[in-house]
């Protein structure tokens, strides 16, 4: 017989077995285009530029671009708007933070002597908030024909099925993550043996066919990806500039989904209704580092080349699951509510994740003290992120290398100026980094801004627009439908910068 599950620990417990997925790697290795209100308005077109604290993560050699020392601080407004189509039915959620977005201070060292070729040094620090995970999506919908009771069913059944009596007589905390879920679909009468002997191997499910699923699925993020670089930077006679930076990394992250089914159809026996919930806080720090060289090639014309290494991570994951059912008993026909509730923060072992490295390739044409035009070119291969050891994640791994795929990214800016004033315009196009073009979209923004310098003290303002669709599963196996989703950014930044 099954048991109610009613523990009451408070504690934690560690597994050697890991749950990370492929979304979760990607996560880690997009950037979004923050920074200062100067840069997002020129769409982050500064590889060949420099001069701009958000320059410096482009290209480490802008850096020594700089004239007088500056300290630059920017705050940022982020709105997200997600629409949801699923199976027919549409549901919008928005999301709005405010935040701390960049801060950085340049100091520039000038080489009085004479005979030497080196004109200037430069040694900067620069925080920026490299990517904002604060998200709200909600899905709803009637599914057809699929119950994601298949999702416990399919953890059940995998590499030869779960013996029954691991699923009766063990603790959740006790179980890998795989046959945890089993063990919450059991516990919770999602599934049933095919027969009621300790080597049984085989489950079937409990929810009643037939389809007309009503299914919706919360999903609630919090979080950042934060980034201090350090770096210097010199200028080489007139013509060229070279860089590098140091660069710390931290995140975290949180993340809350509730899913939700309930049939539809008169059903005489089996499951009704049931939720599901899941809390996920991942956490850790970081290590990269950049390469960078801009050449004047004339008074007006520039190029930038920039190296960004693969950054390499150490992660910790918190899991906390829950779930409760509602069962018509096929013997007493009672409607009977099942809640399976450990209370048990699961605290994986650290982890490694590297993610891809970049090339970024820049050109840009400065029409004097009047304004500019600048390109950037940037070349991601997301089929090289790996999580490590390898032993414990050969099959994601795998998995990754054969669905990621090289990125391109496109950036371009410009900026007229009228005497104190600037005028400033940006694109900027980012392929999916997945082989179907689906699970995520390719990224298109505009942006625009404002800029007015009172001499000591310069003063910037911009807008910019993202827009991207994705089809993200709900789940990774077992049950893997998906909900279209059209994602809108807006976001409004404000940078002051002061020469000191």
């Amino acid at each position: 017989m099954k048991k109610y599950i009613s523990i009451i620990i408070l504690g934690l417990s560690f597994t050697a077995a890991q749950s990370q997925e492929t979304v979760d790697a990607v996560r880690f290795s997009q950037d979004n285009l923050n920074g200062t209100a100067r840069f997002r308005a020129m769409g982050g077109a500064f590889g060949a530029l420099g001069g701009d604290f958000s320059a410096i993560n482009v290209n480490p050699a802008g850096s020594a671009i700089f004239a007088n020392n500056q300290v630059a601080i920017t705050l940022s407004s982020y709105n997200t708007n997600n629409k949801s189509s699923y199976f027919g039915s549409g549901t919008s959620e928005s999301d709005f933070t405010f935040d701390l977005n960049q801060a950085g201070g340049v100091f520039v060292f000038d080489n009085d002597a004479e005979k030497s070729d080196w004109r200037k040094v430069t040694l900067a620090v620069n925080y920026e908030n490299s990517a904002n995970f604060d998200n709200t999506i909600f899905t709803a919908g009637f599914n057809p024909s699929n119950s994601v009771g298949n999702y416990f069913l399919s953890y059940a059944n995998q590499n030869g099925g779960v013996p029954l009596n691991i699923l009766q007589n063990s603790f959740y905390e006790e179980l890998n993550y795989a046959d945890g879920q089993a063990f919450l679909g059991y516990q919770g009468f999602i599934i049933n043996p095919v027969e009621e002997a300790p080597n049984n191997t085989l489950y079937v499910t409990n929810v009643p066919s037939g389809g007309n699923f009503y299914q919706e699925n919360s999903f609630v993020s919090t979080g950042y990806n934060g980034k201090v670089s350090f770096n210097a930077a010199a200028q080489y006679k007139e013509r060229l500039y070279i860089g590098i930076n140091l660069n710390s990394h931290f995140t975290d992250y949180r993340q809350s989904t509730s899913f939700y089914e309930e049939n539809q159809n008169n059903i005489a026996a089996g499951i009704q209704r049931f939720r599901f919930n899941n809390d996920l806080y991942t956490y850790g720090s970081g290590f990269s580092f950049q390469l960078g060289a801009i050449a004047k090639v004339t008074e007006e014309f520039r190029l930038g080349l920039a190296y960004e290494s693969p950054t390499w991570y150490r992660l910790n994951d918190e899991l906390s699951q829950s779930l409760s059912s509602v069962r018509i008993d096929d013997a007493t026909d009672e409607s009977i509510t099942t809640i399976v509730d450990p209370q048990v923060i699961l605290i994986y072992d650290t982890y490694k994740l590297q993610t891809p490295g970049k090339w970024t390739g820049s050109l840009a044409y400065v029409f004097g003290k009047t304004g500019l035009i600048s390109i950037d070119y940037s070349i991601k291969d997301y089929s090289r992120t790996q999580f490590g050891p390898e032993s414990d994640f050969m099959t994601v791994n795998n998995q990754m290398s054969d669905v990621l795929d090289t990125a391109a990214e496109l950036r371009i800016g410009a900026e007229h100026r009228i005497k104190q004033w600037s005028l400033r315009a940006g694109y900027r196009m980012e392929e999916s980094p997945y082989k179907n073009g689906k699970t995520v979209g390719d990224l298109t923004g505009y942006s625009g801004g404002l800029g007015y310098n009172f001499g000591n003290t310069k003063l910037d303002i911009s807008y910019s627009y993202s827009q991207r669709d994705s089809e993200q599963p709900f789940f990774s196996q077992g049950f893997t439908d998906a909900p279209q989703i059209e994602t809108i950014n807006n976001n409004v930044s404000l940078t002051v910068v002061f020469e000191l």
